[in-house]
């Protein structure tokens, strides 16, 4: 959940939002409140070893609210691994045009592979000698391309409203999902397309907080 007091999305600390995350990422840690909560419920964990990300983003400006609970690959418009990897390669020929430096190619492209994997920053690094330990924290925050909340950015996203967005890439999706959601007689709910300005069309379910009942 991102809970900001603006239209803004809150930033991401240590993670980097993605649409779809690999089960064994999400319960790496034997000791998980997410793995015991899955088990709990009974869950075949491994049933589906690849699930799909959402965020609850809530947003508040003056006495106004938006609640979006987005598909994660609204915000990933580029592979994680590029985002890191490119980021560091920025890092990488600024250090090198400070110091008037020049290293060969494929080694410059090799660094940025080794750096490009978030689990090289999230480790904690003990250092001989030292009394403290160092981590590397990621921290994303959101472009205005991505801000959701953004009523610049995307002004269908109106005041007052509970959201659900979805991809929809491809117009089978469109119908697929339009399919879907006509069985559960939604009738206070509308729908809609809106098209994000990096990473093409994305169904909107929307509903107006005054019509709930």
């Amino acid at each position: 959940m991102k809970d900001s007091k603006s239209y803004t999305v809150s930033s991401f600390n240590s993670t980097i939002p993605s649409g779809q995350k690999h089960i064994d990422k999400i319960i790496k840690n034997a000791h998980s409140n997410i793995k015991k909560q899955m088990e709990e419920f009974g869950e075949n964990i491994y049933d589906l070893p690849v699930r799909e990300v959402f965020y609850l983003v809530r947003g508040e400006h003056k006495d106004n609210i938006k609640v979006v609970l987005v598909h994660g690959s609204f915000f990933e418009t580029i592979q994680t691994d590029q985002l890191i990897g490119q980021s560091f390669e920025k890092v990488l020929e600024e250090r090198l045009q400070e110091e008037n430096l020049n290293i060969d190619p494929k080694i410059k492209e090799t660094l940025v592979n080794i750096f490009s994997e978030q689990e090289n920053f999230s480790k904690v690094r003990n250092v001989e000698n030292a009394s403290v330990k160092l981590r590397f924290r990621i921290m994303t925050e959101v472009k205005p391309e991505g801000n959701i909340l953004n009523s610049k950015q995307y002004p269908e996203i109106k005041d007052n409203t509970i959201n659900l967005v979805l991809p929809c890439h491809e117009e089978k999706d469109e119908e697929s999902i339009i399919k879907h959601f006509s069985t559960l007689n939604l009738t206070q709910v509308e729908h809609f397309k809106i098209k994000h300005h990096l990473n093409g069309y994305f169904l909107v379910f929307q509903i107006d907080l005054g019509r709930i009942k």
